[in-house]
């Protein structure tokens, strides 16, 4: 007999009617992620299933492994929707973690390795989480003082539960801790009956994760998402991917963010294929990871795509096993799809998605112009997507609006945040992205700026995804951001951060001279540029644009013009 879904405060359900559909239409399930895993564990038991480091594991090796983590969890006293902060890299305790909370309907508070104390503290305060697991040090984070900080700080924080890396020195456990792997490694399977677990599996309906979203104001936002509605996303993504058991997945963003595990994880488990992680972001480590496992395919953001094309070494590395690379996160200039033709000669997959749900891509047989300029069209059909007007009126294809989405993907709002949700959702239940967007006669969407990043100079509304596509042709830029810059008659102008390629210079009149040979609208000229090394990057590795806006503020308050 099925269990009633558990309901949490703050948490926004899918309306009653939506439920009974998705349900009688078999867009959703009816499994969680636990089960998921569960099943290819048994189709598959003797097939290779993760690498992680020096770590190989078939599919039955990692069932026991998440069923150990979920009997420890048990032990320690985690019940189902009690919430625990995991902020793990990608390592293979993440994975056993993940899966372990899922399967006795524990929530996982998805948190990147570089969130800071102020963070973490603000996502157990909100969360009133039980448990954290965290690592000892990762790289040149040393978590001992802030594990420390909550201890005294965090009362409600029953357990700390820590792991060590193995390529660094092993250090003393922090007082309080208990070390995660050590605690799994002292859970006996055999005396456990084989169906211990299934009296702790959540219900579908129930919140699976909870998943801070990448803003660059304030403290994140937590978007909870449900069994149902988050495997829908990853059901479909396969589909779109048209993934098989054959293929070779690396991971080499975030474990703990939604591009790491909607696109590539959680797709990779539904279908039987090889998950690669690697806990480095650096072009080096990915291409001796693509050669070594032979991988197949792969998502990054686009600023590693960048470092990767532009790799000294890339020629000497053998990637002849990839089939599809992607990009995500942020605008991916055509520009360097077409660098990524020439240079590595495999397909390229446009990726639009967010972690409230609305996921885009394009396809395998998609002609170049629609790979190159699109973002693809939705990977449910069952999802509803539409371009609105300030008035909220549906809009035809070609014209420009907002945006928006709703149905079995989405979610249905943001966590202990009512006023917020009435602005992020239309009044027919369309959740607001945020984008301005346009769809072709086809359905493929073009995503043409962010809603909120739109640079108004006297008045005239300005692109800045469209001032920094059309800088990134010239040959010499390898990135790009605009932003608006204050003006005390226009209110904004456009300025131009740019990294130039590796022994370039770039001056302001030859970006201008470029930009005027090709007929752009004065509009669309910036009336500043500024040389940058490194782009600042936001936890999620967008290009941090809030740091850059207060870097032409100061440097123009110091010039006496504002």
């Amino acid at each position: 007999m099925r269990r009633a879904p558990m309901t949490i405060n703050g948490v926004t359900p899918f309306p009653k009617e939506f439920v009974e559909l998705y349900n009688k239409r078999k867009w959703w399930s009816g499994l969680t992620l636990g089960d998921m895993l569960d099943r290819t564990c048994d189709i598959y038991p003797n097939k290779e299933a993760l690498v992680a480091e020096n770590i190989r594991l078939t599919y039955r090796q990692l069932k026991e492994w998440t069923d150990r983590a979920a009997i420890a969890f048990i032990e320690l006293g985690i019940k189902k929707t009690d919430r625990v902060l995991l902020q793990l890299p990608n390592w293979a305790e993440f994975v056993y973690a993940y899966y372990g909370l899922y399967k006795i309907g524990a929530i996982p508070v998805m948190c990147i390795p570089r969130y800071s104390q102020r963070e973490m503290e603000h996502f157990c305060e909100v969360t009133e989480a039980k448990a954290w697991i965290v690592p000892i040090q990762f790289e040149k984070i040393d978590y001992k003082a802030m594990i420390e900080s909550l201890q005294k700080s965090k009362p409600q924080l029953k357990h700390i539960l820590v792991v060590d890396s193995y390529l660094q020195e092993k250090k003393p456990l922090p007082k309080g801790t208990i070390s995660f792997l050590e605690l799994l490694k002292s859970i006996d399977l055999k005396k456990y009956p084989k169906d211990y677990l299934l009296s702790f599996r959540p219900d579908p309906e129930d919140v699976c994760h909870f998943m801070p979203t990448g803003g660059t104001t304030g403290l994140p936002k937590l978007v909870p998402r449900t069994h149902n509605d988050y495997l829908c996303n990853v059901e479909f993504r396969a589909k779109a991917w048209e993934r098989s058991t054959r293929d070779i997945t690396l991971i080499a963003t975030p474990l703990t963010h939604n591009m790491a595990i909607e696109v590539s994880l959680n797709p990779t488990f539904l279908t039987g294929g090889k998950a690669v992680i690697i806990p480095s972001t650096r072009p080096k480590e990915i291409l001796e990871a693509i050669e070594r496992e032979r991988v197949t395919t792969m998502i990054l953001v686009v600023a590693q795509l960048q470092q990767l094309i532009d790799f000294p070494d890339l020629d000497k590395y053998n990637l002849s096993s990839l089939q599809v690379i992607s990009g995500a996160g942020s605008h991916v200039p055509s520009e360097l799809i077409k660098k990524i033709y020439e240079r590595i000669g495999c397909k390229f997959y446009n990726v639009f998605g967010m972690s409230e749900g609305p996921c885009t891509q394009t396809r395998y047989d998609d002609p170049e112009e629609i790979v190159l300029h699109t973002v693809g069209r939705p990977i449910c059909p069952y999802d509803e997507f539409k371009v609105i007007d300030s008035s909220g009126n549906e809009l035809p294809p070609g014209r420009e609006g907002e945006l928006v989405a709703r149905g079995p993907c989405i979610f249905r709002g943001y966590y202990k945040a009512e006023a917020e949700n009435k602005e992020a959702f239309t009044t027919d239940g369309f959740f607001r992205t945020g984008d301005i967007a346009k769809f072709d006669e086809e359905g493929h969407i073009t995503i043409t700026g962010r809603k909120k990043d739109i640079i108004i100079r006297g008045g005239e509304n300005i692109s800045a995804l469209e001032v920094e596509e059309l800088i990134s042709k010239y040959p010499k830029v390898e990135q790009v951001s605009a932003v608006g810059m204050p003006d005390p008659i226009l209110g904004e102008r456009v300025c131009a951060f740019i990294k130039p390629k590796r022994g370039e210079t770039i001056s302001f009149e030859e970006i201008i001279s470029f930009l005027k040979e090709r007929k752009t609208s004065v509009l669309y000229l910036p009336e500043r540029i500024e040389i940058i090394e490194e782009m600042p990057l936001t936890n999620v590795g967008k290009i941090d644009k809030k740091q850059l806006r207060e870097v032409i503020k100061e440097k123009l308050k110091k010039e006496g013009k504002i």
